[in-house]
């Protein structure tokens, strides 16, 4: 199955984008479903059909959905939420207000991640395109399966035996309820559906499109998207600018505007080198329907297939170098002044503004030490030496 995930700074027509693609897909042949994980859900208004929170059929060959984040939300957190309201009911909190606590900030977008896991896995359709939340979200929601491995390899294990083994002695300390099974089994099988998340979007049928409009804020953003990605482990195969003005015109606040998309596409094509860059012109009507959808997509992809992915999938790389071993992982367009390196243990943490990665080091690296590190060529290359001293926390030259 192929996978496309569309985002980009609001506004900028991901939703409208990703719409057109899966339009020009499903009339290929391929049977396509459109889900949209954005609270905005603009995805049925392009497509001028009414919105349901089950894939419905468009057009032949096209489904749509926009994923009921609340829905999923009680299907997957219902267990670690029942124990969080025991806890707060045995502390005083009234019932509503203990609802409203127990709903971590972001959680249902993040629980709208395993939509696409269920709608991928169900084997169902061949080509699933997501409209993602708006390009900060989007990263802090693929960030997650990670993060949350960390602390179910590290955390959770020894906190479940120790709950376990004192739960009546912690209880009447603590005076309220200790997490029981239902608790542990509930972050168990939230972890095992977003590891499955990450397999999937990391996976060599899926890869990301960024979508940006000609704005210097714009390109800012999509170029911190395209590294924060990268970081990651998610591919990202094309961007493509939307509503450029078309030449012509020769009023003086037309010429203005032209002038200065051009600077900015030129700053795109150096920013995104090797990657797919496409632009779409500025139409005369918004638009808004299947068959103005497929027109943009036209337009767009001309003769490449939107399903063709032109960018290698970054990977890390860990190869001898001299006397040390060097490990190299890409980082497109970062500075070194971006980059932060520590060492914890068998794990290097790598800081880009403000995400952070933890990379488990292999077996053969984990007795060396790191010598040093530099951003170069679009890639964070870290030095092991089996001696020596070890560098200092942060250094990257």
């Amino acid at each position: 199955m192929r996978i496309l995930l569309f985002t980009g700074k609001g506004g900028v027509g991901k939703s409208t984008l990703a719409a057109a693609t899966a339009c020009a897909t499903a009339a290929a042949g391929h049977r396509t479903l459109v889900l949209s994980t954005d609270a905005a859900h603009s995805l049925a208004d392009a497509l001028d059909v009414p919105a349901s929170t089950e894939p419905t059929e468009a057009v032949p060959g096209l489904w749509v959905q926009h994923v009921d984040a609340q829905e999923r939300f009680e299907r997957s957190w219902g267990d670690i939420q029942g124990y969080l309201l025991s806890v707060l009911d045995a502390a005083g909190v009234d019932p509503v207000t203990a609802e409203e606590l127990t709903v971590i900030p972001g959680a249902e977008e993040v629980l709208a991640l395993l939509e696409v896991r269920a709608r991928a896995r169900s084997g169902e359709w061949d080509v699933l395109v997501v409209d993602c939340a708006p390009t900060a979200e989007t990263l802090r929601l693929l960030a997650l399966p990670e993060a949350l491995g960390w602390y179910m390899d590290r955390v959770h294990p020894a906190q479940r035996r120790v709950v376990k083994a004192l739960k009546p002695v912690l209880t009447r300390a603590a005076g309220v309820p200790m997490p029981g099974d239902l608790f542990f089994d509930g972050i168990e099988r939230l972890h095992a559906e977003l590891d499955d998340v990450r397999a999937l979007l990391t996976g060599p049928d899926a890869s990301v499109r960024l979508v940006l409009t000609p704005e210097s804020v714009v390109l800012a953003e999509a170029r911190r998207a395209y590294t924060f990605l990268s970081l990651f482990g998610y591919a990202v195969d094309a961007a493509i600018v939307n509503r450029v003005f078309p030449d012509g015109g020769a009023d003086a606040w037309r010429s203005t505007w032209v002038a200065a998309q051009r600077a900015v596409l030129v700053d795109a094509a150096d920013s995104f080198a090797g990657l797919d860059l496409r632009t779409s012109v500025y139409r005369d009507v918004e638009p808004v329907g299947h068959d103005e959808l497929l027109d943009l997509a036209a337009a767009v992809y001309g003769d490449v297939d939107p399903l063709a992915s032109g960018n290698e999938r970054p990977a890390m790389q860990v190869r001898q170098q001299g006397d040390g071993v060097v490990m190299a992982l890409p980082l497109p367009l970062a500075s070194r002044d971006d980059v932060r390196l520590a060492r914890k243990g068998d794990e290097l943490v790598v800081s880009v503004g403000s995400y952070r990665r933890l990379l488990t080091l292999p077996t053969g690296l984990a007795r060396h030490r790191v010598a040093g590190a530099r951003v170069h060529d679009g890639q964070l290359q870290v030095r092991f030496t089996e001696r020596g001293s070890e560098m200092s926390a942060g250094e990257v030259t």
